[in-house]
């Protein structure tokens, strides 16, 4: 199988903002190339402990999403091991890029994933380049400069935010000609 994948687009649900104290719920990847067609794609359930994840899952933000946070909760308590999904997540990253490669992590806002990564995926850490590319540096500029604001899908679903965020930089790609004569 030919390694085609140069970008590797992730996205995190976790029980909260706070890389030490907060716990990683849901992992998802989907490995493109950088006309952002799908090599291949990853999602996995965390188990989290229930009394743990319950505790840190409060506030304004949880009680706006009550059926998402219902809905992780129940898929933790069917997922595996952190460990366990990170060596599958490397499988992954090994499958779909090649070996001296460097790994370029994209997503919305996705230095705070990295926290979490770092923290939590250490493996995976040490596999990525120290560029991201972040859609949401996209987005402040075409809201703030150009008017032209984007709304994704409000999901908080590791896959599907993916896909939000592929298709959100997609649109914004549109307004740029990279056309050579």
């Amino acid at each position: 199988m030919s390694k085609k994948a140069t970008v590797l687009w992730m996205d995190l649900e976790m029980t909260g903002l706070d890389p030490v104290e907060d716990r990683i719920l849901e992992v998802a990847a989907i490995a493109t190339d950088w006309d952002f067609q799908e090599v291949g794609r990853f999602e996995a359930a965390v188990w989290v402990d229930p009394e743990l994840a319950k505790a840190r899952m409060t506030g304004a933000f949880w009680d706006e999403h009550k059926k998402t946070r219902r809905q992780l909760l129940e898929q933790s308590s069917k997922g595996r091991p952190i460990a366990a999904v990170e060596d599958d997540l490397l499988g992954f990253v090994q499958q779909n890029f090649a070996k001296n490669q460097p790994i370029y992590l994209a997503g919305n806002s996705i230095h705070q994933d990295r926290k979490f990564i770092a923290n939590h995926l250490q493996q995976l850490e040490v596999k990525l380049h120290y560029r991201m590319l972040d859609v949401s540096a996209f987005k402040l500029v075409f809201e703030h400069k150009f008017d032209r604001p984007v709304k994704k899908p409000d999901h908080h679903r590791a896959l599907q935010d993916i896909e939000g965020s592929i298709a959100e930089l997609k649109y914004y790609l549109e307004f740029v000609d990279c056309e050579k004569s």
